[in-house]
């Protein structure tokens, strides 16, 4: 089946078209730069742009950067804070006049991953830690979702959250290098270490396309890996999200 998938980020967002049988892209990533207020009604009109570049009806699938529980916003993350409380799949579905599911982006990228990728038949606990203008996380047990593990809303020091001090926008904000840089993630892999003690971690998002840059800086114990998917793994979670149901 032809879905569309689209992954909402600080910076842009994109979309495809997924076979979501196979987890194969159809089409080559189309690409629109987020709106400087993200906010719902700008960033809606962004989502049905991208729907009318497709020219696609039927199933949308959505990958949102922030807390989803049956559609409706819980935290705004680095979105503004009018997301909170908004029907985020009424709003995407009203503005595209197709159906859409909206779930976590990181879950949609792990989903992906744990499914077509790197973490295709993995036991135990697996985490998939996108990295870009904040943390997103998507915890998996055997296999299985455990949706909203929201690992970089940990508190740090004086931020509120630790993606505010190590995600990739920080890099980009303070000019770090990557091994600079690549201390402060890893600070953030010991604590995710201490706190869950997972079996695995799988990183996702813009920064993992650089890994060879900055992991000799990972000291936890946990194995670490970049995706196969890298980018592309939030569309296609999104989209195989929309007909498989996972929420």
């Amino acid at each position: 089946m032809e879905v569309l998938g689209i992954d909402i980020g600080g910076s842009g967002i994109k979309g495809a078209l997924v076979n979501s049988v196979t987890g194969k892209m159809l089409t080559k990533r189309y690409r629109i730069p987020t709106p400087e207020s993200r906010k719902p009604k700008e960033m809606a009109e962004v989502v049905a742009a991208i729907v009318k570049h497709f020219d696609h009806t039927g199933p949308i699938g959505v990958g949102f950067p922030t807390v989803i529980k049956n559609g409706i916003c819980k935290s705004p993350g680095n979105l503004h804070k009018k997301w909170l409380g908004r029907d985020v799949q009424e709003l995407f579905s009203n503005a595209t006049g197709q159906p859409v599911t909206v779930v976590n982006d990181a879950d949609a990228a792990g989903y992906a991953t744990m499914n077509y990728g790197i973490g295709k038949d993995k036991k135990g606990l697996v985490l998939m830690i996108t990295i870009g203008t904040g943390l997103g996380s998507g915890a998996f047990l055997d296999g299985v979702l455990i949706p909203n593990f929201e690992l970089g809303q940990i508190p740090y020091k004086k931020y509120s959250k630790i993606e505010l001090w190590a995600a990739d926008s920080a890099k980009e904000r303070e000019d770090l290098t990557y091994v600079q840089w690549g201390k402060r993630f890893n600070k953030f892999l010991k604590l995710v270490e201490l706190i869950v003690c997972p079996d695995l971690i799988i990183l996702g998002g813009g920064a993992s396309k650089d890994f060879e840059e900055y992991k000799d800086c990972i000291t936890i114990e946990t194995p670490v890996v970049p995706a196969e998917l890298r980018n592309h793994a939030g569309i296609i979670g999104a989209a195989v999200a929309a007909v498989k149901s996972v929420r």
